[in-house]
Formats: C-alpha cells, structure tokens, sequence
C-alpha cells in the first residue's frame, strides 16, 4: 500500500540517492553566485555616482572613476576614455539588476565573464598582474563563467 501512497501524494516520491537536496543546494548556490556579481557590479555603479559617503569610498564620482578608468586603460588614447567609462557604466548597471533578477542567465554570465576578464586584463596591462589578483577579478569572471556553463545544463529527463 505504500506504493499507491506514494502515487496519489502531491509529495515528490523520495530520492534515496539525495539528488533533491543536492540540486536545491546548488540552485542557492547559483542564486548566491547571481546576487553576489549583481551586487559588486551595481556597488561600483553606486560608488561612481555618489551614494556612498565617509570611508571607504573608491571614486565618489564621476569625475573620479573617469580618472580611474584613464589608469585602468592606460594603453589607450585619452579620447577613448570616456566612452569606455560610459559604455562600462551601462555594461555593470545592465548586467547587474539582470544577475539579480535572474533574467538571460546565460548570455548574462556570460557576458559578465567577457566584461571582467576584460577589465582584469587591463588592470593587469597597466598596473601588473598582481593588481587584477588581489582584486579578485579573474576570480568572479570565473564565477560568471560557472554560471554561464550551469545555465546550460538540460534538466535530466526521469524514465
């Protein structure tokens, strides 16, 4: 009689293997992930337009992450530094609010992982290897690009 429980319950029938538990565990870690880079991308964003105030405080304006951005790029031509800081702040706000809201996962990660594998890259031209290092931005495009792969994980089908 168990057996027929078990089909008319609206309950899932029981994993015995513990797959439930261990895909609930990594859907809090991917939400963690998401909220995590979306979080970082919009604080810069914040940083850059003055919500922030007292210590701790990176640019506290515009004016300042342009100057920022004239240190990461280095390598560039002057005129090209503000579009970059432009197209940087749409980039991170874009990227941002979809990671938190969890819409296009996967072009979103990836699309985070080219952004910051970009800006490590930079970083790492003009101030040396150590500096993308200590920041940890290989690290989160890392994590962009684990989102990216668990976005294209099919669901597997139960026969």
């Amino acid at each position: 009689m168990v057996f027929d429980a078990q089909l008319i319950s609206s309950q899932p029938i029981p994993n015995h293997t513990g797959e439930d538990k261990r895909t609930q565990t990594l859907q809090r870690g991917i939400l963690y992930a998401r909220t995590a880079l979306g979080a970082a991308f919009l604080s810069g964003i914040a940083d850059r337009f003055g919500l922030y105030w007292g210590r701790n405080v990176g640019y506290g304006n515009f004016d300042g992450f342009m100057r920022y951005t004239a240190e990461v790029n280095s390598f560039m031509p002057p005129a090209t530094i503000p579009f970059l800081a432009w197209a940087a702040t749409a980039a991170e706000l874009f990227l941002g609010i979809a990671l938190i809201l969890g819409i296009w996962p996967r072009c979103v990660a990836i699309g985070s992982a080219l952004l910051l594998v970009m800006f490590g890259i930079a970083m790492a031209i003009s101030f040396g290897i150590k500096s993308p290092l200590d920041h940890s931005v290989f690290s989160a495009s890392a994590g962009s690009v684990l989102l990216a792969l668990y976005q294209n994980r099919r669901p597997a089908v139960n026969s």
